[in-house]
C-alpha cells in the first residue's frame, strides 16, 4: 500500500540514479501515519531507550516515531550543524569520505540505541551511526528504514545489527 506513495524520479541527484522521492508519502496524513505505526512494529519499544535519527529525512521519521512510543529523539548531523561539544564518525563514500557527529551527551553509557533513516542504500550513513552510537557508550539495538535498496547490500556494513525496513526495492 505505502509504495504508491513512492515517486521515483530517473537521474536524480545524477544520471543514472533512480531517486525515490518520499514526498508524496509525508504528504499524505494516512499514509505518514501508517509509515510511523509500520517503523513502530518492527522493533519492541521496550528493547531500546532512545532512538537516533540521521541528517536529515531520519530527522523526520525518528522524531514522529519518538513522539509514537514516548522515548526521547537525538539528531546524528553533518559537521558544523551541533552547538555543543560532539562526537565525529568519518565514512568513506564513492569518492571520498564524509563525517557524521551527534552531541557528547547524546546518550548515557549503556543506553540501547534504535538507529531510524528514511533509506538505506550502500550502508555508509547506517554503518557510520552504528559506529557513532558505540563512540559515544550506546549499544545499537536496530535499525528501521522507511526504503530499502536490496541490490546495493546496504545490510552488510551493520552486520550484527538488525535491519528493518517498510518497503524494499
Amino acid at each position: 500500500m505505502l509504495e504508491r506513495f513512492i515517486r521515483d524520479i530517473p537521474d536524480f541527484p545524477k544520471p543514472g540514479i533512480l531517486f525515490k522521492d518520499i514526498t508524496p508519502l509525508l504528504q499524505d496524513a494516512g499514509a505518514l501515519k501508517q509509515t510511523i505505526a509500520g517503523l513502530a512494529a518492527t522493533v519492541d519499544p521496550d528493547s531500546y531507550d532512545v532512538i537516533f535519527g540521521m541528517e536529515s529525512r531520519g530527522f523526520i521519521f525518528g522524531t514522529a516515531l519518538a513522539h509514537h512510543v514516548g522515548k526521547g529523539f537525538v539528531p546524528i548531523r553533518k559537521p558544523g550543524k551541533l552547538p555543543h561539544q560532539t562526537v565525529s564518525q568519518d565514512y568513506e563514500l564513492e569518492y571520498g569520505t564524509d563525517t557524521l557527529q551527534a552531541h557528547i551527551d547524546a546518550c548515557q553509557p549503556g543506553d540501547r540505541v534504535l538507529l531510524v533513516d528514511d533509506l538505506l542504500a550502500t550502508g555508509g550513513t547506517l554503518g557510520a551511526s552504528v559506529e557513532l552510537v558505540r563512540k559515544l557508550g550506546g549499544e545499537p539495538v536496530a535499525a528501521s528504514v522507511v526504503i530499502e535498496l536490496t541490490f546495493l547490500k546496504g545490510r552488510e556494513r551493520v552486520a550484527g545489527i538488525p535491519v528493518h525496513s517498510l518497503l524494499q526495492y
